[in-house]
């Protein structure tokens, strides 16, 4: 099972993470910003946006918004951005 392992904030919405198969990605979450459902408004604001933590191998938010790691892996994988790093294995 792959698990997050690190995660690094970049510029805007976006992540760098590190999974425990040695691979990372950097994600844009700007998409959960404009949507603005009830579990996703608060990413708006942010602060709160960059509240985020790992939580079981998942990335989560303090109001019980999170996304496993393996559904974050497949996006990067299916959006050709996901490398090899040596620094997260």
């Amino acid at each position: 099972m792959i698990k997050l392992i690190a995660i690094e904030p970049q510029e805007g919405y976006r992540l760098q993470l590190r999974f425990s198969d040695g691979t990372s990605g950097v994600y844009d979450f700007t998409p959960y910003t404009e949507v603005a459902t009830e579990m996703t408004a608060p990413l708006r604001d942010p602060s709160f946006f960059a509240r985020y933590f790992i939580e079981f191998g998942a990335l989560a938010w303090p109001n019980g918004f999170d996304l496993s790691a393996g559904s974050l892996h497949r996006r990067l994988q299916d959006a050709g951005v996901l490398r090899h790093d040596e620094k997260a294995a």
